[in-house]
């Protein structure tokens, strides 16, 4: 054991059925250090995570795992969270019914006798909430709060079970500008006070800012340890070992061919479900040109989502008011099943939720926005639909043996690009992306622009809603920025900056609401 090793993880190799998600992998982690898992989607960070934490029990995986000094044989999580290492997936393991304290002790309750001590149990609870910084009531509703404070509160479960080694997959991967600078900062302040983190990120900015060593792991092997501190490790740096090769551009080049007035949004007004005096979005007028990709730029909250689902089909939204042209004649777009016949859609920034069926296969996730073009007398050809799915599985370089791999097993990248494939199959005219390569890393994210430059070049429009403002610059020929519900700018690519970008993000003009 390294001497000043907390971890030492051991020629970890793991099988699934067909699959050899880790070979021989090796990690070292020192204590009291924040150390970074790096890879491109599928290259076993979170297997490897999984099996630290007792998810995949000893003898489910070969290696030995040494922790503080000792080899461990974890049958489970408990297991694990004993010993003081506590997991905190990317899919928060909160009740959305239970109050705070109450998610912050399940399992781990303050009780004597039988009984739950209710007092103490908020008591504690507000001190654990105090450590990183939520001044929340522990008796809200964890259903009531956002997905930032969700966030801390893990953290502080984890802090009740006297985590020693606490690891986060993705753990800024839902969260705002503000709450992702919290959670760096909290997790820089429990460094300080002798907690080890082990964090997977694929935002290397956040990596740069709280790591000191920085582990990659390409297709299921450990590629090399790096020193986070050295002034060599760069942001390129670490995608050359994470891809094993320079991306000297991380977006493909591309001459726009644009042609004519494609979509014109007019006068478009939308009012909360929830309370029908709130506008949020206010008298938004926006145009897609054929063969244009225009981005929506805009902070957390500034009604981007609400915008692109209110027009289609009135996904969301009340009291929703103002036209939507194609080609200069208006088009019915009040339902989903008429926005797509005209030509529209739309793929959503929660593929997880609302974007896929995870417990279906590939095929049937492809072809369930068209089974129309499927059908013969009612009955879906599923012989048919398994011809057209492997099609766009090869086309879109989706990484599956077959197109009866249950999507919900597929990388963050592979599953986009079966979102894409399923409104691509839709032959629409218009496609509104919204928050495309959001947890997803570098080389998937290279090849989803690759595929929206050629749905461009098709003569299609693309509309990008994305919190990544490089992302938007990259790719985008226009820009619209949003502020609380009001486009207060329209720019083109030539003449856009972050800095400019940000300064019209954060304003309304007086004139948009004239």
């Amino acid at each position: 054991m390294v001497d000043d090793a907390i971890l030492e993880m051991r020629a970890i190799t793991k099988e699934f059925p067909g699959v050899k998600a880790l070979s021989d992998v090796n990690l070292t982690v020192r204590r009291g250090e924040v150390h970074a898992i790096c890879g491109e989607n599928g290259a076993g960070k979170s297997t490897l995570m999984n099996v630290l934490s007792g998810v995949y029990p000893h003898g489910s995986y070969d290696g030995d795992i040494v922790y503080d000094g000792e080899v461990v044989r974890f049958g489970s999580i408990s297991d694990s969270e004993k010993a003081g290492i506590v997991i905190i997936h990317q899919e928060l393991a909160l009740s959305p019914y239970l109050t705070i304290a109450e998610n912050i002790f399940i399992g781990n309750e303050r009780a004597s006798g039988g009984w739950i001590d209710w007092s103490k149990t908020e008591t504690d609870a507000a001190q654990y909430l105090s450590r990183v910084g939520l001044n929340d009531n522990p008796a809200t509703k964890v259903m009531d709060i956002g997905v930032g404070k969700q966030q801390l509160v893990e953290i502080a479960k984890a802090l009740s079970k006297e985590v020693k080694l606490l690891i986060l997959d993705e753990p800024t991967a839902a969260l705002n500008d503000d709450d992702s600078a919290h959670l760096l900062d909290l997790i820089l302040e429990l460094k300080n006070q002798g907690v080890t983190a082990i964090i997977i990120s694929h935002k290397l900015n956040e990596i740069k800012k709280v790591a000191d060593s920085v582990t990659i792991i390409r297709d299921g092997r450990t590629i090399e340890t790096l020193d986070a501190r050295s002034d060599e490790v760069t942001e390129d740096r670490i995608i050359r070992g994470m891809v094993g090769r320079d991306l000297t551009h991380r977006f493909p080049e591309h001459e726009p061919k644009i042609g004519g007035e494609l979509l014109r949004i007019s006068d478009w007004t939308v009012h909360h479900p929830l309370d029908r005096e709130r506008v949020v979005v206010d008298h938004a007028n926006l145009v897609v040109h054929e063969g244009e990709i225009v981005g929506i730029a805009g902070l957390m909250g500034a009604g981007r989502t609400e915008l692109a689902m209110s027009v289609f089909g009135r996904s969301w939204g009340i009291d929703i008011s103002g036209t939507v042209l194609k080609r200069g004649q208006e088009i019915d777009v009040r339902t989903v099943q008429k926005a797509i016949k005209h030509g529209l859609a739309y793929a959503t920034e929660d593929r997880k939720q609302l974007g896929l069926n995870l417990i279906e296969d590939i095929a049937r996730n492809i072809s369930a926005a068209a089974l129309e073009q499927l059908a013969r007398a009612g009955w879906v050809d599923r012989n048919r639909e398994h011809v057209v799915a492997e099609q766009y599985r090869r086309e879109m370089n989706i990484k599956a043996p077959t197109v009866s791999a249950l999507v919900g097993k597929l990388s963050g990248g592979n599953q986009q690009k079966v979102v894409l494939s399923r409104w691509m199959y839709t032959d629409p005219d218009v496609l509104v992306l919204d928050e495309p390569t959001r947890g997803i890393d570098v080389g998937a994210k290279y090849e989803i622009y690759t595929i929206i430059n050629r749905l461009a070049d098709e003569g299609k429009g693309v509309i990008v809603i994305s919190s990544e403002l490089p992302e938007l610059l990259g790719i985008c020929d226009r820009i619209y920025t949003l502020s609380e519900g009001v486009i207060t700018a329209d720019i083109p690519r030539s003449e856009a900056t972050p800095e400019r970008l940000m300064q019209y993000m954060t304003r309304i003009r007086e004139e948009d609401h004239v």
